[in-house]
């Protein structure tokens, strides 16, 4: 089992979260194009192509892994290899609601074309923290049984 964290974007406290859990059989690979500086044990490195990080997490990724990833289409994707996918703020993506949160991209993508504003991510807190340490145990707990610890 795995937890590939697509580590272009993803928040150092997510980062740090992702290694204290990641205790064996469980292994933390971290993702990112060259572009980025990650101190990893398994890192991969890629180029800084469009969308080749995302190409290169759905081909890591497999039933039982976990990815964690702020991008929907990603989580879309690793969804349908039978992965788990969960956002830096704790958000963990369904199959029941993948397609509802794919809409809605499209829809603020069309409005921000036509010249609309759309508001950007809020400010992380602690409670992001918390929430996604909360999130991510439950489904290392769900795919392992021991929640990571």
């Amino acid at each position: 089992m795995k937890i590939i964290v697509d580590a272009d974007a993803t928040p150092k406290k997510v980062l740090e979260t992702c290694r204290q859990l990641a205790k064996p059989p469980v292994t933390l690979i971290t993702v990112a194009s060259f572009n980025h500086r990650i101190e990893s044990e398994q890192h991969v490195v890629v180029g800084d192509a469009p969308q080749e990080t995302d190409l290169q997490i759905v081909n890591l990724a497999a039933r039982g892994d976990i990815v964690v990833t702020q991008d929907w289409g990603l989580a879309a994707m690793v969804l349908g290899r039978g992965a788990a996918a969960i956002s830096p703020s704790g958000h963990i993506f369904r199959e029941e609601t993948i397609d509802f949160l794919l809409e809605e991209r499209e829809l603020k993508a069309k409005f921000r074309r036509s010249g609309g504003k759309t508001k950007g991510p809020a400010k992380r807190t602690a409670k992001d923290d918390r929430k996604f340490r909360k999130s991510l145990s439950l489904l290392l707990c769900q795919e392992t049984g021991n929640g990571g610890q």
